[in-house]
């Protein structure tokens, strides 16, 4: 199922629709094209010479051309629209494009002179070509269903050595559409000739009526914006649809997730229990608490004007120190002196009180980790 799948996304869109119908049909004619003339005016001087080459007006004809940008000549080919069949009519309204076959292979490398001669089930077909890209004329020659091999190869050659000094490449099937890379060109090919064509050049061979086929183009156009909005719109179904399927997988993710924590929670509440336990056992083993050796260190400093009250330790490394002075600026020496300590990371000086010349405040000292030891005084 893959390997199909991929040979078919590697082999690109299929070809599209074409109409290839048969030379013998159609008249053709080589115009000379004004210099320096653009799309739009090659059109009005193809319809000027089909007026004058034609004894039917161009509104009573199917017809097309061919010009390269740029080249000094057109090719134009028109047939009368009653010589046509309806079962020959039958596709006109769903092609892509409508031409004869002869036209197919006018984007191939026909080189100047040269001659190329294609079958087809009516007869063969020979296109010459002189300097221009253009081809200077076509031939077609009908040839019975019955015909000998030996009388279709002798045709063949008698259209290749038309034209003397021309190198014939002669093919033995006639063009048929290819697949190609990009929608901005048509591509056919008959044997191992390629014709490639830019698609608005290939409009320009479109024998189908002008009016219709420019109405046509329109609805194409307007349906291709429907259906790129459509798949746009496809798009963002499928990725919302996407999202969601990842909204719910993450939720069962979760959940799932969820269920294995609340399992191991009761093995994880023990092993922090027990953790907590040997860290215990562990600080009454290795920490002390010194109080001693703290009110030790705080009284080095003491101002005489200050007078414990009472302490209180705070964790291991806390102690707070209630005080009295007599000396306004007895709390503020007192902080100083004991900052200056190696051993006390921080003092505070809390409630200070004035009271009948009486100074009443808190000093809340910390002391930095493992500066407190046992049996130690400043």
């Amino acid at each position: 199922m893959t390997l199909p799948l991929l040979r078919i996304l590697k082999a690109g869109p299929p070809p599209p629709k074409v109409v290839l119908l048969p030379d013998g049909l159609f008249f053709t004619r080589s115009i000379a094209i004004a210099p320096g003339s653009s799309a739009s005016d090659v059109a009005g001087q193809v319809e000027l010479a089909l007026e004058t080459l034609s004894p039917f007006p161009p509104a009573q004809l199917y017809h097309g051309f061919y010009w390269p940008p740029g080249a000094d000549r057109a090719l134009v080919f028109a047939a009368y629209r009653r010589r046509f069949t309806n079962e020959q009519l039958t596709g006109w309204d769903t092609a892509e494009l409508v031409l004869p076959s002869f036209a197919a292979l006018l984007g191939g490398e026909n080189r100047p002179n040269s001659t190329l001669v294609v079958p087809s089930e009516e007869g063969l077909t020979a296109l010459y070509f002189e300097q221009s890209p253009v081809p200077s004329r076509i031939v077609f020659r009908a040839i019975a269903a019955d015909a000998s091999e030996a009388d279709r190869t002798r045709a063949q050659e008698q259209l290749a050595n038309a034209v003397a000094g021309n190198r014939a490449t002669i093919l033995k099937q006639p063009p048929v559409v290819a697949t190609s890379a990009s929608d901005r060109d048509l591509v056919f090919r008959a044997e191992a000739f390629t014709s490639r064509m830019p698609a608005n050049q290939a409009s320009a061979l479109d024998v189908r009526d002008k009016t219709a086929l420019a109405d046509l183009r329109r609805a194409r156009s307007r349906d291709l914006v429907l259906w790129r909005g459509f798949l746009g719109l496809v798009g963002v179904l499928f990725l919302l649809a996407l999202g969601e399927f990842g909204l719910v997988a993450a939720k069962g993710w979760q959940s799932r997730q969820m269920a294995t924590l609340n399992q191991q929670r009761p093995v994880v509440e023990r092993v922090m229990m027990a953790q907590n336990v040997t860290t215990r056992i562990n600080d009454l083993s290795t920490k002390r608490l010194l109080p001693f050796e703290m009110i030790l260190q705080v009284m080095e400093p003491k101002p005489a004007s200050v007078q414990f009250l009472r302490a209180q330790t705070v964790g291991l490394y806390g102690l707070n120190v209630e005080a009295q002075s007599t000396s306004p600026a007895g709390p503020s020496a007192y902080q100083s002196g004991l900052s200056a300590l190696p051993s006390v990371e921080k003092v505070e000086v809390r409630d200070q009180r004035a009271r009948d010349n009486l100074m009443t405040f808190t000093l809340a000292v910390t002391f930095r980790p493992e500066t407190v030891k046992a049996g130690t005084a400043p």
